[in-house]
C-alpha cells in the first residue's frame, strides 16, 4: 500500500542529493521566474547585483545565527563540494608542517585521507577500517602526534552510519571537521573548532555549494604557489565571489535557513531528530528480520544503515518500498543492504510511513 501525502509528493530517503523541506520548495516555486517582483529569476540575476547580494548576505546572517558562528570567523560559500576541502583545509593549515592526525572512521573520512596522503604525512589517529567503520574507539585508544598541523573528522559517516556524539577533545591542535552530513542537525560549539566544512546536499539545500567556516585568525598562512582558488584568503577578501558562485544553490541554502529558523533552530530540529531516530532504530533493533551493524553508542541519527536476515528478499524489499512511495532506501555501493537518511527535511510522518511499511514487510516475508 502507498504511503499517501496530500500533496504527492514520495518519502525521500536520498543520502544526497537529498530532500528538501516541502515549505522551501514551495517558497523557490513562487518565487521561480519572478523573485519579488524584479520581473526576473535568482539564476538569472548578476552575483554583484544588490538584488542577490542582499540574498547572500541575508543567508550567511541566519547561518550565524543559527550556529551561534562568532565574529571571529568567516563564513564561505564555495564550490567543488565537501570534496574540493579534502585538499583546501590542509593546503591552508598545513603552513610549512608536513604532518597532520586524521580520524578515519568510514568511507568519507577514508577518501579526506587518501587526499591529504597527497599533501602531507598523515597520522591515522584513529583508525576503525579494520573493524569495518562500525564503531569510534574510546579517547584513551587515540594516538595524536603532538607535532600535528590540525587534527582532522568527520562528525557523521553517511555511508557506514557511524556519528561522534561530542566534539574530540584535542588539546589545543587546530580541529577541522568534515560535517556535511550533520550539519545544523544538533547544536555545536563552532568556537571548538578551526575549520568546519559542509557540501550542502545532505542539510542545507541542493548539491553545488559547499559552507566553509573557517577562523580568521587561520587564513592568510596558505603557502604563495598554491592556485587562487583553493586559497581561503582570497575567498574571505571576495566575499565568496571571487569567480561567479552558483547563485541558486546559494538561494536555496538561504530559504532552508530561514525554514530552520521558522521551525524553532537547531535545538528544536535536534530534539526532532532524536525522536526520528529512535523509530527507527527501535523498529530495527525489536526485530530479528532487521538489523544494525554500527555500535549502539556510535550510531548515526542521519543515516541509518539496516540489513534483513535473508539478504535474498533485498531487491523485493527495494522495489516494494518505491511502490509504497519510500525512495533512495538502498544502500550505498560499497556497503550494500538498505540506508534511510532522516536528515532535517524528514518530518518525523515519513519516518513512521517507512517503520510501518518495514513492519509489514516482515510479516509478510518473515
Amino acid at each position: 500500500m502507498r504511503s499517501e501525502r496530500l500533496d504527492g509528493r514520495a518519502w525521500n530517503f536520498s543520502a544526497g542529493p537529498s530532500a528538501l523541506a516541502d515549505a522551501v520548495l514551495e517558497r523557490a516555486r513562487d518565487e521561480l521566474t519572478n523573485w519579488h517582483g524584479r520581473g526576473l529569476a535568482v539564476m538569472e540575476m548578476s552575483h554583484r547585483s544588490e538584488e542577490f547580494v542582499g540574498i547572500a548576505n541575508r543567508a550567511e546572517r541566519d547561518l550565524r545565527e543559527l550556529m551561534g558562528i562568532p565574529d571571529e570567523y568567516a563564513v564561505l560559500f564555495l564550490q567543488g563540494g565537501a570534496t574540493l576541502q579534502f585538499a583546501m583545509a590542509p593546503l591552508n593549515l598545513l603552513r610549512g608542517n608536513d604532518a597532520a592526525d586524521y580520524f578515519r572512521t568510514g568511507l568519507w573520512s577514508e577518501k579526506a585521507v587518501a587526499e591529504a596522503r597527497r599533501l602531507c604525512r598523515v597520522n591515522l589517529a584513529v583508525d576503525t577500517k579494520g573493524d569495518g567503520y562500525r564503531s569510534i574507539p574510546a579517547p584513551s585508544e587515540w594516538r595524536l602526534d603532538p607535532g600535528a598541523a590540525f587534527v582532522h573528522y568527520t562528525s557523521n559517516e553517511t555511508i557506514h552510519g557511524v556519528q561522534f556524539r561530542d566534539v574530540p577533545e584535542c588539546g589545543d591542535r587546530p580541529l577541522v571537521c568534515d560535517m556535511s552530513s550533520d550539519i545544523l542537525s544538533r547544536p555545536v560549539d563552532v568556537s571548538r573548532f578551526a575549520i568546519i566544512y559542509a557540501g550542502a546536499q545532505k542539510n542545507i539545500g541542493p548539491a553545488g555549494i559547499a559552507v566553509v567556516i573557517v577562523r580568521r585568525d587561520l587564513i592568510g598562512g596558505a603557502a604563495a604557489d598554491i592556485p587562487s582558488m583553493l586559497d581561503y584568503a582570497i575567498h574571505e577578501k571576495a566575499d565568496s565571489m571571487f569567480n561567479t558562485p552558483p547563485t541558486l544553490a546559494w538561494y536555496f541554502a538561504g530559504l532552508t535557513f530561514e525554514w530552520l529558523k521558522g521551525e524553532g533552530g537547531v535545538s528544536a530540529l535536534s530534539e526532532r531528530n532524536a525522536r526520528k531516530a529512535k523509530l527507527l532504530y527501535d523498529a530495527i533493533d525489536a526485530s530479528d528480520f532487521y538489523a544494525n551493524p554500527v555500535a549502539p553508542a556510535d550510531r548515526s541519527q542521519m543515516n541509518v544503515p539496516f540489513t534483513l536476515a535473508d539478504a535474498s528478499l533485498e531487491s523485493r524489499f527495494l522495489s516494494e518500498a518505491e511502490a509504497a512511495g519510500l525512495l533512495n532506501l538502498a544502500g550505498h555501493r560499497a556497503v550494500g543492504g538498505m540506508r534511510a537518511s532522516i536528515y532535517n527535511a524528514m518530518p518525523l510522518e515519513g519516518v513512521q510511513a517507512l517503520v510501518d511499511f518495514m513492519k509489514d514487510f516482515e510479516r509478510q516475508n518473515g
